[in-house]
């Protein structure tokens, strides 16, 4: 691990984000197991992790990805071109043609949509999925990423769902899970077959949706897997799951260089990346993304806040520790940054988009992307 944050620290231009091959592919491995021993298909989301460039290796592992729109759709299709299967809070007309014809699962997410556009699917062959909402929150303090909150504009709930108008609905899906352990999906399993259990016996799969955090040191596996036979088993479903990070789990860095350093009540160091524009989850989670080489405020003997370069005052990461104090040109290496980065990032107040490079399996670094004043003139 030393030698390779010397070489991340050493070797490259900052901002950058960095994926780690190696770590991405442990996590592949762990999650073709639970296909293997289920039978169950394993899609990735493309909304956490979309580097096209990593698909190929991806699909070797998984059984296609799971899209939320056409751009993605096409993503999916053009660079994985295993099954695709696309949900979308509703489809704008002037795409939904497009979509079917890159999509094998068309997941309609009212009973409105799914009456507007059920012809062309069915007619082009493919299936339709109904997303369904089981309210059950197993979330704490995350309301922002909690689909069965109150008032959520996701999913059918069962007062809304009509049992008389499914014709052509081969599946249904549900996803209300972020970041969490098989527990909470027992729990929101057991709401599922309360509500929607009728329906179940005369569909031929389900959809498990995303936030499983399977590749995650302490999941549950085995639970997981006992959910997946449960629905098999008991209704002979087809069970598909969609996460995303746990794709990408901590095989990914965003390399930073100390800009300057300042004081205001504590030591506050300025780096090259942001929060705002380059880690949004930090400031929507919100959470304390790891820093390697570092500790808690207090830990160590030298603690700073970290900053950006923008304008906008909240736009801090954390604070953090060390056993050094900070100088000018430093490098610091954030860690689990391949997930909800490179996809949400932005050119807020002019900041460059990072570069986006591969850690090879023998060490080797490659650069994938570099973006430029270009990239930020025509997003204008």
């Amino acid at each position: 691990m030393t030698e390779m944050l010397d070489k991340l620290r050493q070797g490259v231009t900052t901002p950058c984000y960095v994926i780690d091959e190696e770590k991405l592919r442990k996590n592949l491995e762990i999650l073709r197991g639970v296909q293997e021993r289920t039978g169950a298909k394993i899609l990735l989301a493309q909304k956490a992790f979309s580097c096209y460039h990593l698909y190929p290796m991806i699909g070797e592992y998984l059984a296609g990805t799971a899209c939320s729109g056409l751009y993605e759709a096409k993503l999916g299709y053009e660079e994985m071109g295993r099954e695709n299967h696309v949900f979308s809070a509703a489809y704008r007309e002037a795409e939904i043609d497009e979509i079917i014809s890159y999509c094998g699962h068309i997941i309609f997410n009212s009973f409105s949509q799914l009456d507007r556009y059920r012809d062309r699917v069915l007619a082009a062959g493919k299936k339709i999925g109904l997303r369904v909402n089981p309210e059950c929150s197993t979330q704490e303090g995350h309301e922002i990423y909690d689909p069965c909150s109150p008032v959520s504009r996701l999913g059918i709930t069962r007062r809304n769902f009509r049992a008389d108008d499914l014709r052509g609905v081969t599946g249904l899906h549900f996803h209300t899970l972020c970041e969490q352990n098989s527990d909470d999906l027992e729990k929101t399993l057991d709401a599922v077959e309360e509500k929607f259990g009728e329906f179940l016996s005369d569909m031929e799969w389900i959809n498990f949706g995303g936030g499983h955090h399977i590749t995650r040191e302490d999941y549950d596996i085995p639970r997981l897997e006992s959910c997946i036979r449960r629905m098999q088993e008991k209704y002979g479903l087809e069970v598909y799951l969609e996460p995303g990070e746990a794709i990408a789990l901590n095989a990914g860095y965003l390399v930073t260089e100390v800009l300057d350093l300042t004081e205001n009540d504590m030591p506050i160091a300025i780096l090259d990346t942001s929060a705002a524009c380059h880690m949004p989850d930090v400031l929507e989670m919100p959470y304390r993304p790891p820093l390697f080489g570092a500790g808690e405020e207090g830990e160590k003997k030298y603690s700073y806040r970290l900053g950006s370069q923008t304008c906008l005052a909240g736009d801090m990461i954390g604070v953090y520790s060390f056993d050094e104090p900070l100088s000018i040109g430093d490098r610091l290496v954030f860690g689990d940054m391949a997930i909800y980065s490179m996809v949400k990032n932005n050119t807020f107040n002019g900041m460059p988009l990072p570069s986006i490079l591969l850690l090879r399996s023998d060490g080797s670094i490659e650069m994938l992307k570099e973006f430029g004043y270009e990239n930020f003139r025509t997003r204008l």
